[in-house]
């Protein structure tokens, strides 16, 4: 039930616990009898929740995934480049040297009105491009850089599988497919991280995790990853979650939607109601345990789900 307790015992009890045990720093000191299990076997702890992915306008699907770091090294390599002394940096919009400085990189102007809110216009020195005339005329394959940004993830992931497999393509791939993997084709590359939903920018955050593959057993906690999401979307996500399992990590899930909760290998339900009616566990199973509980309104929803 919504207000139950659920984010609260896991955000603010049990991942706080957990990284203590690891020895790790945290802000938190929740208070609790007693933590037991097998907790040894856990060797890092990560919790994914809808906070941005980034807190200036400036960061974006790739560089959070460090793929623009591989574009930018493609672009630098690039002959025409070489002979104009272009080196990565010239391909960044955060710092000074192939960026428009009408702008600074940021594609628009803001432009202060004194008694009203503040408006952005096109810079009309880049056309919007974020970068000087001179970087744009580098192309590869007859792309910008900033043609580049511009793509979505299924049109860069499409583009770049066409071209040579050489070990800067194949790290791009690399990065590039997980964030198609986890129902995010339709975001473009340089998209400001600002207008990302909460729901996407947990998505990001999943898709790091997916392209590196880690040999410690991670336990991930994730806060109510389906929000907001279409039904295909949901079958991407719970894929995503089967890749993490296969390489012998950990999830749990704070999560309402049915379609998600009835694959679950163990439920928690707790309850029964929200707010001062909430908090107590009601029931714990497998799924077709928590059917048979009279007390758990969400078996009598899962039975729907698993008839």
């Amino acid at each position: 039930m919504s207000g139950s307790g659920k984010s609260t015992l896991v955000s603010e009890v049990l991942y706080p616990a957990l990284k203590r045990e690891l020895g790790e720093y945290t802000e938190k000191n929740a208070e609790f009898d007693g933590i037991e299990g097998d907790i040894k076997t856990i060797k890092q702890v990560e919790y994914i929740d809808q906070n941005p992915i980034g807190k200036s306008s400036r960061s974006n699907p790739v560089t959070y995934v460090k793929a623009y770091d591989d574009i930018r090294a493609l672009y630098s390599s690039l002959p025409l480049a070489t002979s104009r002394g272009c080196k990565p940096s010239h391909f960044s919009f955060n710092v000074a040297g192939g960026r428009c400085e009408t702008c600074e990189g940021e594609g628009e102007v803001t432009i202060s009105m004194q008694f009203m809110a503040d408006v952005k216009l096109k810079c009309e020195t880049c056309d919007g491009n974020k970068f000087k005339e001179e970087v744009l005329e580098i192309k590869y394959n007859g792309k910008s850089i900033s043609d580049i940004l511009n793509l979505t993830i299924d049109d860069a992931v499409s583009f770049f599988s066409k071209q040579k497999k050489e070990t800067t393509i194949n790290r791009l791939l690399k990065k590039l497919l997980p964030l198609q993997e986890v129902g995010l084709g339709y975001v473009a590359l340089g998209q400001s991280s600002s207008t990302l939903s909460g729901g996407e920018a947990q998505r990001i955050k999943l898709a790091t995790f997916l392209a590196k593959t880690s040999p410690k057993h991670t336990l991930f906690i994730f806060d109510e990853p389906t929000t907001g999401l279409h039904f295909h979307d949901i079958k991407k996500l719970m894929t995503s979650f089967e890749a993490l399992l296969n390489q012998g990590h950990s999830i749990i899930l704070i999560e309402h939607n049915m379609d998600v909760v009835k694959c679950a290998d163990w439920i928690i339900d707790i309850g029964p109601d929200g707010g001062k009616d909430g908090g107590n566990v009601v029931a714990t199973g497998i799924p077709e345990d928590v059917t048979k509980n009279p007390e758990s309104i969400t078996g009598k929803y899962l039975v729907e789900k698993l008839s």
